[in-house]
């Protein structure tokens, strides 16, 4: 383990850019829930757990037209709770880190958060690949518009019904829903994400012109939904560069695998 993190430790130091990768295993450490498994998500939402659904029958956009009081009894929870949120010190190492290199970062993560901008890290060097919950669209998606919702606040009632006014689409007025890629989700209106990804090719691209080295951090992706994985993976072979993978249950599948949380990590490789 020693060994690994000096590795990781040189490669940080000696690279001109981080690719910084996220999954919901970097919000543990805020006290974040990263609903690993059934058991896990009933904890944080016990009304759930009597209705017997898992995590990928909540986050299901047709609870929406089927019930939209429960749909925005979960997810105005989980607005309030990331807005209350305070991101963990291991943000602050990875921005300060960030902020010593000669092209910066460039985050991708798939949570919807917003933790990274609320840590300080530049908005149009972030993309999130499902989406954000401080964001919305229209159910209908009627003009494919996407706007903030900062100005939005979810009442929710002590058996877990979000109470009206809910969030309405002020073109059509149909129920609006969060701006984030669910399960069995073809409505998703993705040209906020599709956007971030054009700036994150032309990132890359200016790296591979520059000839900069390139340092890959991931934290906190698991296998279950692989997207951040498999993304960290492609851009170290196309880079040549070797992958540093922090996770806790699942570090294999890179060539350094440290098997703790994000901050202790972080810590570990900045405070040697």
């Amino acid at each position: 383990m020693e060994q690994l993190t000096a590795r990781a430790r040189m490669l940080i130091a000696d690279a001109d850019a981080l690719f910084i990768t996220a999954g919901a295993g970097m919000g543990v450490d805020s006290g974040l829930p990263d609903f690993r498994g059934t058991e896990g998500f009933w904890r944080a939402y016990p009304k759930v757990k009597e209705l017997r659904l898992r995590f990928e029958e909540m986050a299901n956009p047709q609870w929406f037209k089927d019930d939209p009081s429960l749909a925005w009894a979960f997810y105005g929870h989980r607005l309030h709770l990331y807005r209350d949120t305070l991101p963990h010190r291991g943000f602050e190492i990875l921005k300060s880190l960030s902020d010593t290199k000669k092209y910066g970062s460039f985050v991708f993560t798939s949570n919807v958060d917003g933790q990274f901008q609320k840590s300080g890290f530049d908005e149009s060097r972030i993309m999130e690949c499902h989406g954000s919950i401080h964001y919305l669209q229209c159910t209908q998606n009627c003009q494919g518009k996407i706007w903030s919702a900062e100005s939005i606040g979810i009442d929710i009632s002590d058996d877990f019904r979000a109470q009206e006014p809910l969030p309405r689409c002020p073109d059509c007025g149909a129920l609006a829903r969060p701006n984030i890629l669910m399960f069995g989700d073809w409505g998703w209106e993705s040209s906020r994400t599709d956007a971030q990804s054009r700036r994150l090719q032309q990132w890359l691209a200016d790296l591979e012109e520059g000839g900069a080295k390139l340092a890959i951090i991931e934290m906190g992706a698991g296998t279950a939904v692989p997207t951040v994985r498999m993304t960290g993976e492609d851009v170290a072979r196309h880079f040549g560069v070797p992958l540093i993978r922090i996770n806790p249950r699942e570090p294999q599948g890179a060539e350094i695998g440290l098997a703790v949380g994000a901050l202790e990590a972080l810590e570990q490789i900045v405070e040697a």
